[in-house]
């Protein structure tokens, strides 16, 4: 994730929906929550918690789709703002 802002992003949450019945089941570098088809990824409690102005911060996760295709989130909001994806 990186930040294009000229100001420091503390606690950061990204927030997106799977389209179909994907699931996370491994991540890293990160913590995650999900309700439905709704995912929020948020930062480590001990690091990782703040993207500095023109910096990234990193993490992964695997999943699995039980049918159907393994589509893109198409929106993501970060804090609760809408972002783009790159």
């Amino acid at each position: 994730m990186h930040n294009t802002g000229t100001t420091a992003v503390d606690r950061w949450e990204l927030s997106f929906h799977f389209p179909g019945d994907q699931a996370i089941t491994q991540i890293w570098n990160a913590t995650r929550t999900r309700d439905g088809r709704s995912v929020t990824v948020t930062h480590p409690t001990d690091y990782n918690t703040s993207i500095a102005p023109r910096s990234s911060v990193n993490f992964g996760f695997s999943g699995t789709s039980q049918t159907g295709t393994n589509g893109a989130p198409a929106t993501f909001t970060l804090n609760g703002t809408a972002c783009t994806s790159a």
